[in-house]
């Protein structure tokens, strides 16, 4: 069974990547079917961008003490 996935991308750089594809014989669909299947197998990766306000959030988090012992009795004594 094949599926239809609709997704917004910037025209510029679909304009790019189509163009690129067929330089390389390729259809940009053809192209994004073994991107995919890359992906599914490991042989892709994405480089995660975290934003400034999350790494700021968790930087504030490292600096907290850390909670040793009982949890349950430190719970209760609130």
């Amino acid at each position: 069974m094949v599926e239809q996935v609709i997704f917004k991308i910037d025209k510029k750089l679909k304009d790019q990547a189509m163009k690129k594809a067929k330089r390389d014989g390729l259809s940009f669909s053809a192209v994004l079917k073994r991107a995919t299947q890359a992906y599914v197998e490991d042989q892709f990766e994405i480089g995660l961008v975290y934003n400034p306000k999350l790494i700021r959030a968790v930087r504030r988090a490292e600096r907290e003490p850390t909670i040793r012992g009982n949890l349950r009795k430190l719970l209760k004594a609130q």
